[in-house]
């Protein structure tokens, strides 16, 4: 166990920490000292302590009979949940670190595919036809719901998955992120529950903290959300909201069974319960899987999507679909913080997807990636790195690591020779995957990568004095 100062600066920290992301309000009251130190099993005097030390810099105050409380002003608010010292291991830092990254950083980490596996031809061509087209495409504003030939097409795209609604029913919006943002500002209220999967996409949860949301993971299986834990959340916590991905699932690659899809609805239904589907990865699917939206109509689901992964991450394009009557206010909200969407994107991507070649170019990119992923899964074996399950399509693969091998400690030491990991508690509101790693296939085929994992996991199994890492 570590010394007592350490324990009472972790207490310390964590409560500042809850401060800093408003979690916890001016006024709020916190844990009674023995219920903080029975669920972190510390000594109520360690606890006492760091109450204390916090009461000294005017954080909270001690109101004798009562408990402690946090003191105002509310703070400036702060997305980081680790500690700063260890920023590198951070899922904003590590969006960060991939973003400004030079071009011989390896970045098996990051999201996006390389440039060399985007659709450029064509984006080139649409570029050069969009600059020939009417000037008010070049310099005006467009409609509040966006471009209407772009909305016929994308609604023309949704009834492949399934989910069958006019234009009338889709508005464009500036990204997926965006998107979701204006969802969670029409729904919800500070303090209401949102739930995710464990592990998701980690920006999910990043967002969620900016509007002051109280998030709730739901454990993930291979076929769907764990509906037994799904069904105690929904009873335990009154959620608001239920944001997952469909067809191809971030981190892990795992597709959502119609079993689970009619179950978990009819949960929903019971309970009031909006589920937000983001579809991001649609285009790489070799065959639709369920979506939600489809079996549901749109009645209580929300599906948004964008094109950031297949056409271009500077090609700011999103969209949502939902209920009239909810469009309308999501217009009106995306009319107060934008004005406007980006009319000139909407065209070129209009006429990217319109091309002959965007079908030919996404062929490719799916056998590209299906081969990107045997060959990752073949070079990651002899280092004991083993796929949770072996995806459908995508390019996410969601490792688990050689036993004693923490994937934090991992994602430092490599990050000091110039590779940037995921490691999986950035994806993890349990914090519950600290063995697991995501991979990004189309960033694995550089020899020099299994070269610094090979050389940072013995380093990791020396420092552990021995521990069991595995055979490799």
């Amino acid at each position: 166990m570590p010394p007592r100062q350490t324990r009472i600066t972790s207490v310390m920290e964590e409560i500042q920490a809850r401060i800093a992301s408003r979690v916890w309000q001016p006024g709020a009251r916190l844990p009674s000292v023995r219920t903080l130190a029975r669920s972190r099993n510390l000594s109520v005097s360690t606890v006492v302590e760091a109450y204390e030390r916090l009461v000294a810099e005017n954080l909270i105050v001690a109101r004798p009979g009562s408990g402690f409380y946090v003191v105002g002003p509310t703070a400036p608010l702060t997305l980081m949940q680790s500690d700063p010292t260890e920023r590198e291991i951070d899922p904003l830092w590590i969006s960060r670190q991939s973003l400004d990254a030079g071009q011989t950083a390896l970045k098996p980490g990051c999201g996006w595919l390389p440039e060399s596996w985007m659709y450029e031809e064509g984006l080139r061509r649409a570029l050069r036809s969009t600059a020939r087209g009417h000037t008010p495409l070049l310099t005006d504003y467009s409609p509040p719901a966006g471009h209407p030939e772009l909305r016929q097409l994308l609604t023309r795209r949704l009834g492949i998955s399934g989910i069958q609604i006019p234009p009338q029913q889709l508005m464009l919006t500036e990204s997926g992120t965006q998107a979701i943002d204006l969802i969670c500002r029409f729904l919800l209220e500070p303090g209401d529950t949102v739930l995710v999967d464990d592990p998701c996409y980690f920006n999910f949860h990043a967002l969620l903290r900016a509007h002051r949301a109280k998030i709730v993971g739901i454990p993930w299986h291979s076929d769907g959300p764990d509906l037994q834990a799904f069904d105690a959340a929904l009873r335990h916590h009154r959620p608001r909201l239920y944001i997952t991905n469909s067809g191809i699932q971030n981190p892990t690659g795992a597709t959502l069974s119609p079993a689970i899809a009619h179950r978990l609805l009819k949960l929903a239904e019971a309970a009031n319960l909006v589920v937000v589907e983001d579809d991001i990865f649609a285009d790489l699917e070799h065959s639709p899987a369920p979506r939600l939206a489809a079996f549901d109509g749109l009645e209580r689901t929300i599906a948004i999507g964008s094109f950031s992964k297949t056409v271009s991450a500077s090609l700011r394009c999103g969209f949502i679909a939902a209920r009239r009557d909810w469009l309308e206010s999501l217009i009106d909200l995306k009319i107060a913080t934008s004005f406007s969407g980006g009319g000139l994107a909407a065209e070129v991507l209009l006429r990217v997807l319109t091309d002959g070649g965007y079908r030919r170019h996404m062929d490719a990119l799916r056998a590209r990636l299906s081969l990107a992923m045997e060959r990752a899964i073949e070079r990651l074996a002899p280092l004991g790195i083993t796929p949770w399950l072996i995806p459908q399509a995508g390019m996410f693969l969601w490792c688990q690591l050689p036993p004693g091998i923490d994937a934090e400690s991992l994602a430092r030491e490599c990050l000091t020779n110039g590779v940037i990991l995921a490691p999986g508690n950035a994806f993890s509101q349990s914090r519950s995957a600290q063995r697991f790693v995501r991979f990004n296939v189309s960033r694995t085929d550089e020899p020099h990568l299994y070269h610094v994992l090979e050389h940072a996991l013995h380093h990791l199994c020396r420092s552990n004095h021995g521990a069991d890492c595995g055979e490799r």
